[in-house]
């Protein structure tokens, strides 16, 4: 699938607030494998999924001793059926505990789950769910599309650790890479060959043409990826850099003091400059090496310039080991 039909598929999720798009066990499974040791006595909050059908409760549950955990709480948004995709149409939800395995089966029994009625809607705004967010050490969850810039400040206001998912495209959002750049955020692992798919009750109408699958009811994203604030090794690992700087190869812009590279594995190793790089290279930030100076913008808070035209989304860079 195109990149522009990635975007394409997300905006319209955006712009019409359809964000029941469902994280797969599989996809979940090999991101959270890189982050077993920040789980041990630790209280998990799951708020954006049904939790009697979430794969992310099903993770958390069936792993709780694995992992050592303390207590696992999940919220849906006004969910009554026990149905992955229900139309939102009760006026309550409910939320689960689950605090480990009391039969020695290692199964999360029905009988150990604890199902407790919320007077509200269950939003992750409503006052109900924002007690239960007091209580978590870490949120793990798929949170709405179109609500991205305010759930990640939720988090960011309560101080909680957290591993989310959300549109690539999230970074060029002012408040989250204000977020970004202040070290609070960060990219995780990401999906198995930039691909992700998630379970979704919208019909083929609703994508363009090639994402949705109808035999298995799958929409395919390849502009999505993990976020955190939890430390992972990727984060502590350098960037290995080959190139040498020539002027011919690394242009200036015409509105800022810094050269221009369209791929992240071009950033030269010697140059000691603000340096341009294209958001992608989030994926290998580590903030021992690099400083992140700014955003997209020039001297003149206009878009970032070269021979009068902008390149996509940019960020100036500095190397810190120079």
């Amino acid at each position: 699938m195109a990149k522009q039909s990635s975007n394409t598929n997300l905006h319209k999720a955006k712009n019409n607030k359809k964000d029941e798009f469902y994280t797969q066990l599989s996809d979940i499974e090999n991101e959270l494998r890189h982050y077993k040791e920040h789980f041990k006595n630790k209280v998990v909050y799951c708020n954006c999924d049904d939790p009697r059908v979430s794969n992310f409760f099903h993770y958390f549950s069936y792993n709780f001793e694995h992992l050592g955990l303390k207590k696992l709480i999940a919220t849906c948004y006004k969910n009554q059926d026990a149905d992955l995709f229900s139309t939102n149409v009760s006026d309550k939800a409910v939320y689960l505990e689950y605090t480990g395995d009391k039969n020695g089966n290692s199964i999360p029994d029905a009988h150990e789950i604890g199902v407790k009625d919320l007077q509200g809607d269950g939003d992750f705004r409503s006052q109900e769910s924002i007690e239960l967010l007091k209580q978590a050490d870490i949120v793990v969850t798929n949170p709405p599309f179109s609500l991205f810039r305010e759930y990640v400040t939720q988090l960011i206001d309560f101080e909680k650790k957290f591993i989310i998912v959300g549109s690539y495209n999230a970074i060029t959002y002012k408040e989250i890479f204000k977020i970004i750049k202040e070290n609070k955020m960060w990219l995780g692992y990401g999906f198995s060959g930039g691909n992700a798919y998630f379970k979704t009750p919208y019909s083929n109408d609703n994508f363009v043409e090639g994402v949705y699958n109808i035999n298995t009811g799958l929409v395919k994203f390849r502009n999505v990826t993990w976020y955190t604030n939890l430390d992972i090794e990727k984060r502590n690992v350098d960037l290995i850099l080959h190139k040498k700087y020539t002027p011919e190869e690394y242009p200036s812009y015409d509105n800022y003091d810094a050269i221009n590279v369209d791929k992240t594995k071009d950033i030269p190793v010697d140059y000691v400059g603000n340096i341009g790089v294209p958001i992608t290279f989030l994926d290998k930030y580590n903030p021992n090496q690099f400083e992140i100076v700014k955003f997209r913008k020039g001297d003149d808070d206009k878009d970032l310039v070269i021979n009068g035209k902008s390149p996509y989304f940019r960020i100036i860079i500095k190397n810190k080991k120079l």
